[in-house]
């Protein structure tokens, strides 16, 4: 398959993946088909494939930012490490989203962090963690789903 239609295939399917948690948080099927259909089965099949097929085929590393540089000039491993994104950040979006409902925290509330999450990961969970601050929830991180 064409790189390019990879690209916009993961994409959109990530997009579908979030619009469910944001429109049908409580649906039973949500978090079965965001982390494990999508987010295990189906990127992680894609990424390791990818990873294999491409492996010792580029040059670079990751000890040095021009390493890094050079990893991503090829288009194989660009789009891999655009779906380590995708799977990340909608696994953190789902977190936040079982998280949210278990300590009963308005999804009104929740949907500003899980759009920051999608569009800038770690800043979206730093988000998520200080509205539970400001609402006096527990911060730690326990288990994934409980």
């Amino acid at each position: 398959m064409e790189l390019s239609l990879l690209f916009q295939i993961v994409n959109n399917t990530a997009l579908a993946g979030w619009i469910l948690l944001i429109v049908l948080p409580n649906w039973r099927y949500t978090r079965l088909i965001t982390t494990g259909i999508l987010g295990t089965l189906l990127f992680g099949g894609i990424y390791s494939v990818l990873i294999i097929s491409g492996f010792g085929k580029t040059q670079g590393n990751f000890r040095s930012l021009e390493g890094v540089t050079l990893l991503f000039q090829n288009p194989t491993v660009l789009v891999a490490g655009w779906i380590h994104y995708l799977a990340f950040d909608l696994f953190i979006g789902t977190w936040e989203s079982a998280n949210s409902q278990k300590l009963g925290i308005s999804r009104w509330l929740v949907i500003p962090c899980q759009i920051a999450t999608l569009m800038f990961g770690p800043f979206g969970l730093l988000s998520y963690l200080l509205l539970r601050a400001i609402l006096r929830k527990p911060i730690l991180l326990e288990q994934p789903f409980d």
